[in-house]
């Protein structure tokens, strides 16, 4: 890591109330469903880095500022909780 550069961590956003209430898009478990990046990817703000899934439904989750990826902190399959830290970006200070 340059020395301009700080680590940002991307957490699993909240998920929307209506999932735990309704059930018509999502019910139960959360899991991580695809890394779209590997350490040392670089990536643009917005670019979808992982995919998650329920029973019902799957969503793209994308990378709140530009950066490189630094750490994968989950693995596919891994169930989630809001929160959890996905991954770590070095990102210019």
């Amino acid at each position: 890591m340059c020395p301009a550069e700080q680590l940002v961590e991307l957490r699993l956003p909240e998920l929307p109330g209506c999932w735990d209430t309704c059930g018509a898009c999502a019910s139960g478990e959360v899991r991580v469903g695809e890394l779209l990046v590997a350490v040392g990817d670089r990536v643009a703000r917005d670019q979808p880095v992982l995919v998650l899934e329920t029973d019902k439904t799957v969503l793209d989750i994308p990378a709140e500022r530009a950066g490189r990826v630094v750490e994968l902190c989950v693995d596919p399959g891994a169930v989630l909780s809001a929160g959890c830290v996905l991954l770590r970006l070095a990102v210019d200070g």
